[in-house]
């Protein structure tokens, strides 16, 4: 059985970087927003075994380095399902360029599975399994207006924004997040010999503390909301809706911004055309390499791409997807 599954991008509607853990990781606070933009995962389930990786694009891995192939390794396992999967990436996302593209192909592959094995997974094991395999695969098992903390794997869905029109930029330039989270680590460690700063106090000076406040009480609400926080696909109460156009209104920064600009500086030149054209918000997604901006209306998002893209900037207009939309487009053909 053959099953397209559309594989949507995200964006980081702000994203603050915490103390590091004792895994390894950082503490993240972001609100991740699902975009029309998206790859096509197609998944062929056969009689047999064994999971074979197709994809024309020569920077995906076809390995077991590959989250798709782990995510359908862990479902097979999980399940004790066996039968024979080529899963065929059509991309149309950027390598490594913040949208998540990875992430949410591992997570079409897990529903394409689940879809056409007639699996019935319980929503509490598809998170951890996404979790398992990556930070960012948890949000697309919910979609739309996400808050994501821990290491951005502990997802909350909240109420979604209203549909916003977007400009989406991507560069030639592929920025390694650990590499990105490692540039970081050595701009705090600088400012505080600098300022003799402790962790906590140099983290708050970079706006921690306000997001985490907003975040607490985010969470607080998706908690009490009607459905599980962690369910698909949940939404928070309307009470949620002030606090997050406030978020989104109030600019809250991307703090890999200032590690990625000073290095990739054609990335900050990319910001400033987008609100050269009237952006509202522009800011870089994840740790890079795409940015995009936020524009008042349809007709503003076309004109500005097509005048980017008329100066050489890959800029492409599209708009944001609520959660129903999300789930509701995902099988839906081109």
């Amino acid at each position: 059985m053959l099953l397209a599954v559309r594989s949507f991008a995200k964006i980081n509607f702000g994203l603050k970087i915490g103390p590091a853990r004792a895994d390894g990781f950082h503490e993240l606070r972001t609100l991740y927003q699902t975009i029309a933009l998206h790859d096509t995962v197609l998944v062929d389930v056969q009689p047999g075994s064994g999971i074979e990786l197709r994809c024309d694009d020569p920077r995906v891995p076809l390995d077991l380095s590959n989250t798709c192939y782990r995510i359908a390794q862990r479902v097979f396992e999980r399940t004790k399902v066996q039968a024979s999967v080529v899963i065929q990436i059509d991309k149309r996302l950027p390598v490594q360029g913040g949208l998540g593209a990875a992430s949410s192909n591992a997570v079409a592959t897990m529903v394409g599975l689940e879809r056409t094995l007639d699996l019935r997974l319980a929503t509490e094991d598809k998170l951890r399994i996404a979790a398992e395999v990556g930070s960012d695969l948890p949000l697309f098992l919910i979609g739309g207006t996400v808050l994501g903390t821990a290491r951005g794997e502990a997802v909350y869905p909240v109420h979604d924004l209203p549909v916003m029109h977007l400009v989406v930029v991507t560069t030639p330039v592929g920025v390694s997040t650990p590499a990105a989270f490692a540039r970081w680590d050595e701009l705090m460690g600088r400012r505080a010999e600098l300022t003799g700063a402790s962790g906590a106090g140099r983290i708050n000076e970079l706006g921690w503390d306000v997001f985490s406040r907003l975040s607490e009480s985010i969470i607080s609400q998706a908690l009490s909301a009607s459905e599980p926080a962690s369910g698909v696909p949940a939404r928070g109460g309307d009470r949620a809706e002030t606090p997050l156009l406030d978020l989104v209104r109030a600019g809250i920064e991307n703090d890999f911004e200032r590690v990625v600009f000073p290095e990739y500086p054609e990335l900050r030149e990319v910001k400033r055309v987008l609100e050269g054209e009237g952006a509202r918000v522009a800011s870089l997604s994840g740790s890079g390499s795409t940015l995009y901006g936020l524009f008042d209306s349809d007709e503003e998002a076309q004109g500005a791409a097509a005048r980017m893209t008329a100066a050489g900037h890959a800029a492409v207009p599209t708009t944001t997807l609520t959660r129903e939309e999300y789930w509701r487009q995902m099988f839906a053909s081109d």
